[in-house]
């Protein structure tokens, strides 16, 4: 069978502490958005669990979110893996689009409606929230705030159908690194941080302070979007290295892509997608 796992922005993302645990309190709306990978999975005869990938720099192992994600789902069902995984990469990765965690909060949905398991839930939820904090919102499937590390979550009032050009450069950015260098980092003179009124809402980052110190491309990037007649704002997402212009309308999006390679070069991969308010069905 084959299942879609879909990406995400960070509308807003607020960090607001450091934990004594190491990890960073957050506050975010987030929204899945019309880019998925694929996965195709099936039972097998023989034991184990066979995954692959069409791109080649995804590890294979157990380190994979999608086979941890697997051996998480059999071990809570007291069954024995028998199972060939293929993915099929269209979200880019270290991207801040949560491709990995989709693909692990995907599997697990997909295993639980293949094997009739109907496990509740808050069970999918707990088990999702071992694999990483951003796994659980993939669960749910819609527009949702998260707070605590991302852990915690609750539905979104967010109707909106956002038309998005999301850049991403040749390069990533490790969310962990990101959230290390928050406290110390500084803003850049003349790159534009502030909260971004909308009429649906509002845009904020604030992994953008250390991110754009390291990373001087998208700091630009940014302030060159907000000038663009196309755009009624732009913001990294997450920890990047993605960061979407809000568009104006959808035509916007071939015009804006076009300038963004000739402005910053033909190996910026640009995408036009919708904000979604459900990924139903």
């Amino acid at each position: 069978m084959e299942f879609l796992a879909p990406a995400k922005v960070n509308l807003t993302l607020r960090v607001v502490r450091r934990r004594g645990d190491g990890f960073h309190e957050i506050d975010s709306l987030i929204t899945p958005i019309s880019i998925f990978d694929r996965l195709e999975i099936e039972p097998l005869d023989e034991g184990g669990i066979a995954f692959t990938c069409d791109d080649a720099t995804v590890p294979a192992g157990d380190t994979n979110l999608v086979v941890r994600a697997a051996r998480l789902f059999y071990t809570a069902t007291g069954r024995d893996p028998h199972l060939r995984i293929h993915l099929e990469k269209r979200i880019p990765h270290g991207a801040g689009l949560g491709g990995g965690s989709s693909d692990a909060a995907t599997t697990l949905l997909a295993l639980d409606r293949l094997f009739r398991a109907q496990l509740p839930r808050e069970t999918l939820l707990h088990l999702a929230a071992e694999l990483g904090s951003d796994v659980p919102f993939f669960i749910l499937g819609h527009p949702t705030r998260a707070r605590s590390r991302g852990e915690l979550i609750e539905p979104a009032d967010f109707p909106h159908r956002l038309p998005l050009l999301l850049i991403k450069p040749p390069f990533a950015v490790p969310t962990p690194w990101a959230y290390q260098r928050w406290r110390d980092s500084r803003e850049l003179p003349g790159i534009p941080y502030a909260v971004q009124p909308q009429p649906w809402g509002e845009l904020i980052n604030d992994l953008e302070r250390p991110v754009f110190e390291k990373h001087l491309l998208l700091a630009e990037l940014k302030r060159w979007l907000l000038r663009q007649p196309e755009c009624s704002g732009a913001l990294m997402s997450g920890s990047g290295s993605t960061v979407f212009a809000v568009l104006q309308d959808k035509a916007s999006a071939l015009p804006l892509s076009e300038r963004v390679a000739t402005e910053f070069g033909p190996t910026m991969w640009c995408q036009f997608a919708e904000t979604l308010t459900s990924t139903a069905g």
